[in-house]
């Protein structure tokens, strides 16, 4: 019979924690917010401009969606985010 030491059978149990974008929930290294979502001074983008290039990632994900279903799950989504759900145009959805 052969023994082995504890640690070779254990899973490598990295304490890193993904981060996620609180503006569109993609997966990050480092800050509160994704390139894709911040202007070229890293500011987040206002609602209008990101809400738009959502709705054209959403349409072109799912093109047998009308514009206002792919709107409507462009705000469901943004509701779930920290960055935007209390914003106006969400929160009266």
């Amino acid at each position: 019979m052969t023994t082995t030491d504890s640690t070779e059978n254990t899973e490598n149990t990295d304490t890193t924690t993904m981060l996620t974008c609180e503006s569109c929930g993609m997966p990050i290294e480092s800050g509160p917010y994704c390139d894709h979502c911040t202007d070229e001074s890293g500011a987040l983008q206002n609602f209008d401009e990101r809400f738009r290039r959502m709705s054209l990632w959403q349409a072109r994900s799912h093109p047998d969606q009308s514009r206002e279903q792919v709107e409507k799950e462009t705000l469901d989504y943004l509701a779930t985010m920290p960055a935007w759900h209390d914003h106006p145009r969400v929160v009266a959805r």
